[in-house]
């Protein structure tokens, strides 16, 4: 047969078979919801209404609920603050004061007591046109009253106040070999100054005690704890005023403050009138010298007496530690006024270490003042002031007349 009457064969048609969907395909593709319950229309004011009423709620409340939690602060008054503040400074606030000058011994006077008392005025005047007085002090103006008393009746000046005559008749028996015993003479002036004639003034009057002694060649004056002041000695009456002027002004009026001296509170004192005294002995280099003291037998023997006397003043407490390794002074956290007494003991390298003032002198205390702070006192041993050699790594005690 011819090759183009062979029949070809049939063809082939290709037939390709749709891919297998599974269950879970074919269950994702069906809709989750039902087309009879399902929403034919957009939303429309009734959910937008809704949420503006609660959205303008709470927009409303919210000037309501910062000021239910706000803090009040009360404006402060500034500018009546700067204009007191300035009328202060100006002007400062100054008391009525009454002073006493009761003169005993002089014989027959040169002056009268208004004589006196205008002269003692005077003498205050010019003192305190040179001090300038701060707030809360005495009055320049205040007037002097003074007594002469004798052994047979007291002079007055032109005031109100009246010396009770004759309380000083038994002077002699507070004089110890020549000289007054000062602590008993100022309670017995606190007791007969109490009771002074004026009942309406006792205790409240600044009082001055002029005795003369003709055997006495030196002048004593002395301040007592009461508000009053005695002088001893044989001097005249014009020096006797010039002295009681100064009295009523340095002491009385600006209480002790030197002009040009340091400002402000010198020792820090806490809002409760307490005072923590923190006495550190510092040791420089340990790998030296250690030292150490008896602190219980300073702190019994010299510091209880001066805090018993200043009780009336503040509650004064004291503290000591001795550092060795490091410089972190402690002090009570509680306490609101601190004042920090160290006593600083050189190295071997170092000492004999001592301070020099501005002027080129030598400290003779060695030790110098930090207001509000405290003080500071370099404590040279023995041994490299004289040069001699020392044991080292020894714990060393100072001895409590070293300290003071």
């Amino acid at each position: 047969m011819d090759a183009d009457n062979t029949p070809s064969p049939p063809a082939t048609a290709d037939i390709s078979e749709a891919p297998a969907t599974s269950a879970s395909e074919r269950q994702r593709e069906e809709p989750d919801f039902d087309a009879e319950t399902m929403r034919k229309t957009r939303p429309g004011l009734k959910r937008f209404t809704l949420t503006l009423t609660v959205l303008l709620s709470f927009l409303l409340g919210l000037p309501f609920l910062l000021k239910s939690v706000e803090i009040y602060r009360s404006p402060l008054p500034f500018r009546e603050i700067d204009d007191l503040s300035a009328a202060v400074e100006s002007n400062p606030l100054h008391f009525p004061c009454q002073f006493q000058a009761v003169f005993v011994g002089f014989g027959v006077p040169s002056f009268t007591a208004n004589e006196l008392s205008m002269s003692i005025e005077s003498h205050m005047q010019k003192l305190a046109a040179k001090d300038s007085t701060f707030c809360g002090a005495c009055s320049n103006n205040s007037s002097v009253s003074v007594t002469l008393e004798s052994s047979s009746d007291c002079l007055y000046s032109n005031n109100d106040l009246q010396w009770k005559c004759g309380a000083l008749n038994d002077l002699n028996k507070f004089e110890g070999s020549g000289k007054y015993d000062d602590e008993l003479f100022d309670d017995y002036l606190k007791s007969l100054l109490g009771d002074n004639g004026s009942p309406n003034h006792g205790g409240k009057i600044y009082t001055v005690i002029v005795v003369r002694k003709e055997e006495m060649e030196e002048v004593r004056a002395v301040v007592g704890k009461y508000r009053h002041a005695w002088i001893v000695g044989r001097f005249s009456e014009e020096a006797a005023v010039k002295k009681v002027a100064e009295i009523f002004v340095k002491v009385f009026v600006n209480g002790g403050k030197e002009e040009g001296s340091i400002s402000g509170e010198f020792m820090p004192v806490g809002a409760d009138g307490r005072i923590v005294l923190s006495f550190n002995l510092l040791n420089a280099d340990p790998r030296d010298w250690t030292y150490d003291w008896e602190f219980q037998e300073i702190d019994d023997n010299l510091l209880a007496p001066i805090i018993d006397a200043l009780k009336p003043l503040a509650d004064i407490r004291v503290e000591s530690q001795v550092n060795s390794n490091e410089w972190h002074l402690d002090t009570s956290v509680a306490a609101g006024g601190r004042s920090k007494i160290l006593q600083y003991v050189p190295s071997a390298t170092e000492c004999p270490l001592l301070l020099q003032l501005p002027n080129g002198v030598i400290s003779e205390t060695n030790g110098f003042i930090s207001p509000m702070w405290g003080s500071v006192v370099v404590w040279n041993p023995s041994a490299c002031l004289k040069d001699t050699e020392m044991e080292l790594h020894l714990r060393h005690k100072i001895s409590p007349e070293d300290i003071i």
